[in-house]
């Protein structure tokens, strides 16, 4: 009986460790998220970089998107993994891949388009899904939609050109997100995946039932996952922002609008494309 009380006494200890915990580095967080343009203005004036030039511009960026993409990554990982916790891989694989072809796609792609995510926290949402045992054809119809379709660029089209061009906008975004996901669970790519990822995606990660779980496991659950995903992919996060940085920085504002005028020839649109992916 001693036995069981100190076990329960113990497990209330270390919940509350946990929470205390979590509560600092939530304030933490916000902190440092709300003081990202003052820190990147710092290490610019630290530096001793003149301001307005193209490496300033560029220093800038980096060290302003940096923090703010590692930050949103950490966040989501750790809040994905702990709602993982209550869903079982087979739970959430019947919900969104369906019963019938592209079911799961409409869905997913619908999540992407009113949940208000960019690509910087849309990545995480994606992976996250992948270590639930979503099927990955259906996870890109979510990773697609989510950034393709604005919800502040659909207002602002409706408000600008009507109804008829923000439905265009709204339809043709659902339908690429949708198509190339379609296509991508045909072709079976999940044998392209990193051996890490393919572990995730077949649900060893979560070796725990959600239903029996406490608190204290799902945060560790939590835990695990932002050291297994955020551990990996934290290198690639830096190489893609200092590419970005790069364009920022010496890529001139008015260069897309140079190519893109009333009498553009037909190659601009195209090139804009071309351009506008690693912008």
């Amino acid at each position: 009986m001693n036995t069981l009380a100190l076990e329960v006494k113990n497990g209330k200890a270390t919940l509350a460790r946990w929470l205390i915990g979590l509560a600092v580095a939530a304030a933490l967080w916000f902190a440092v998220y709300s003081h990202l343009t003052e820190f990147a203005d710092l290490v610019v004036n630290t530096l001793g970089l003149a301001r307005g030039s193209h490496l300033t511009e560029a220093v800038h960026f980096f060290f302003y998107d940096t923090p703010k993409v590692l930050l949103l990554l950490l966040g989501i990982v750790f809040l994905m993994g702990v709602i993982q916790t209550f869903f079982s891989p087979e739970r959430t694989r019947a919900l969104l891949s369906g019963k019938r072809l592209g079911i799961g796609n409409v869905l997913s792609a619908s999540l992407g388009i009113v949940t208000p995510f960019c690509s910087c926290s849309a990545v995480p949402l994606f992976i996250g899904f992948l270590s639930a045992g979503v099927p990955l054809g259906v996870t890109f119809s979510f990773l697609i939609s989510a950034p393709m379709v604005n919800e502040v660029a659909l207002a602002l089209l409706f408000g600008l050109f009507g109804w008829k061009v923000a439905a265009l906008y709204l339809g043709m975004g659902l339908a690429i997100a949708i198509g190339a996901g379609l296509v991508i669970g045909k072709l079976k790519m999940e044998r392209h995946l990193q051996d890490w990822v393919r572990a995730i995606h077949m649900g060893e990660a979560q070796a725990a039932n959600g239903e029996s779980m406490g608190w204290v496991a799902r945060f560790q659950a939590g835990a695990h996952h932002v050291k297994e995903i955020v551990g990996k992919v934290w290198p690639y996060i830096l190489l893609g922002i200092a590419v970005g940085a790069g364009i920022h920085g010496y890529v001139p504002q008015d260069f897309m609008a140079s190519i893109m005028g009333k009498d553009a020839p037909w190659w601009s649109i195209p090139a804009a494309v071309a351009i506008g992916v690693p912008m």
